[in-house]
């Protein structure tokens, strides 16, 4: 298990490294220049534009200023934000807040719809199964901006359930107000993670071990638990790290339709202010996540399936 953990981090740290450069990269080509955001519409003297460009770094080569911002970065400084001249860290903490709960309830939403839809579907085959079905292929067919306006019509507008935009600061506020966003981003996500269950399952149920149990008089408790549930931990758990992860990227588009402050909002205004260090900041975040969270559903898949680690490191 330790060989397969080290081979794990060392490709984290290899990817890592070259989200860092493409994301420094991506910035530096992009059109505009950072001391344009200081100006803003004056047109200073081409001394004045030198003298900011020399006090920023910007007069550097491109790798001399790259490397100088990785150690910063590995030395816990993100920056500082060249709009509001405050830390990026500082301006990161309370939408990191907001998104870290975000895509936590989508989670939970993700694997209890997912695993239970998936579950049921294979438990009960026929006009169950038909009707699961219908509800999983429709759902995987919903973008999340189509599931975002959905839900505001009918639940926000409609049956006034929760609210429509925004976070709430009463009791049970947040709960509230992340509830709609949270089975926006979720919907999606959950429709696949049902698919794989149900197909898994299917295959355990049909296997001749399960077959024996039956057989025994095992109760279908103890069937689905020890038997079904466990064999099929491996894709299940290795599709559901893999949209979690993914829910970062979908919090954007969920975000800006909910007017919630979080990264993916953060993200969108700094890059239509060009506040360069927080756009740069805001993605590392985002694929330190993505990798982070599919190193941990790569660990639990070898934890279930010690087979898997044993290939890896022969």
């Amino acid at each position: 298990m330790t060989g397969f953990l080290m081979k794990r981090l060392l490709g984290l740290l290899v990817t890592l490294l070259a989200a860092s450069f493409a994301i420094y990269a991506s910035v530096y080509l992009s059109p505009g220049s950072p001391e344009s955001v200081l100006f803003g519409a004056r047109n200073p003297p081409p001394e004045v534009r030198a003298a900011v460009r020399e006090h920023l770094g910007l007069d550097e080569p491109f790798l001399t200023r790259y490397v100088r911002w990785l150690g910063q970065v590995l030395h816990g400084d993100l920056g500082t934000s060249l709009v509001s001249q405050q830390d990026v860290a500082s301006r990161l903490a309370h939408p990191l807040v907001v998104t870290a709960a975000l895509v936590g309830y989508a989670s939970i939403l993700i694997i209890v719809l997912g695993i239970g839809l998936g579950l049921l579907s294979a438990l009960r085959p026929g006009p169950v199964d038909g009707v699961v079905n219908v509800l999983v292929s429709t759902a995987t067919a919903v973008p999340a901006f189509v599931a975002s306006s959905l839900t505001i019509s009918v639940f926000a507008v409609g049956l006034g359930w929760f609210p429509a935009y925004g976070l709430t600061d009463e009791i049970g506020g947040w709960w509230r107000s992340l509830t709609l966003p949270a089975l926006s981003l979720a919907i999606i996500a959950s429709g696949l993670l049902a698919r794989i269950t149900r197909a898994t399952a299917r295959e355990q149920l049909a296997s001749d071990h399960v077959q024996t149990a039956v057989a025994r008089g095992l109760s279908t408790h103890r069937l689905v638990r020890s038997h079904v549930l466990r064999n099929s931990a491996g894709p299940v758990i290795s599709v559901a790290g893999l949209q979690i992860a993914s829910l970062f990227a979908g919090a954007v588009v969920v975000e800006q339709a909910f007017g919630l402050a979080g990264v993916g909002q953060l993200l969108i205004t700094s890059v239509q202010q060009k506040d360069f260090p927080v756009v740069q900041a805001v993605c590392l975040l985002l694929v330190s996540a993505f990798v982070l969270l599919n190193l941990g559903a790569d660990v639990l898949v070898a934890r279930f399936d010690p087979r898997l680690h044993r290939t890896v490191i022969s």
